[in-house]
């Protein structure tokens, strides 16, 4: 059994499938969890949490208590500001918007925080961010029509101590799930996307197929007895 940690997931996908594996997982995020299991969220800042070495409450009130390093974190920290979804906001008359850069690098600090945990085996799920940050190159580029889902949705991992995820099932993608809100206007009905509304949401949400991945070959990786890095 596992410990895991699912960072800034509200939706609960991984740490469900993760659960359903027999591993124990805990999906924390400063919203309320909409998968249905309190008892398996912590909402609330995650930063106290990474290194593992803690006490913390799940939203049913009950005390838990990590001992040592978490073996596994996954982590979809917030993208709307770092996104290249959102980079038209970024210049503003030809300027660079300061107030959506320093937010936009909050966001980035955010992400070199979770992938310094001490923790042996680290994701972090992205979408593609704006040049303008920085970025590390991205471990692996994934799509959910891979994974059995047909739609587009261009989505980079960094892994620390982690294989590429392999495709389960490939499909013809139909459409693009959530572009933004620019792109849909130019485009036609195909590459106009799922959504028009409530972007910001409906792009954070973890496809089934790609939680179920993520969640049966990171942990077979991690108990087949490759943990030492």
């Amino acid at each position: 059994m596992l410990n895991c940690l699912v960072a800034c997931e509200e939706s609960q996908a991984v740490t469900i499938e993760l659960r359903k594996l027999g591993h124990r997982a805990f999906s924390c995020d400063l919203q309320e969890c909409s998968g249905g299991h309190p008892e398996w969220h912590i909402q609330g800042d995650v930063l106290p949490l990474l290194n593992g070495n803690c006490a913390f409450q799940t939203a049913d009130t009950r005390a838990h208590e990590q001992v040592g390093r978490w073996d596994m974190i996954i982590a979809f920290p917030p993208c709307t500001k770092t996104s290249n979804a959102g980079a038209r906001h970024l210049y503003k008359g030809g300027k660079l918007n300061m107030k959506r850069f320093y937010e936009g690098l909050c966001g980035k600090a955010l992400i070199d925080t979770i992938l310094h945990a001490e923790c042996d085996r680290i994701a972090v799920e992205n979408p593609q961010p704006s040049k303008v940050f920085g970025f590390e190159r991205p471990t692996q580029c994934i799509q959910p029509f891979q994974f059995g889902h047909p739609y587009t949705k261009k989505t980079m991992l960094w892994l620390k101590g982690l294989p590429d995820l392999v495709p389960t099932k490939v499909v013809v993608p139909e459409k693009t799930w959530c572009p933004s809100g620019s792109y849909s206007g130019k485009h036609n009905d195909k590459h106009r996307g799922m959504f028009t509304k409530d972007r910001a949401r409906n792009r954070a949400k973890t496809f089934p197929g790609v939680a179920r991945a993520m969640a049966v070959q990171w942990s077979e990786y991690i108990e087949g007895g490759d943990t030492n890095g």
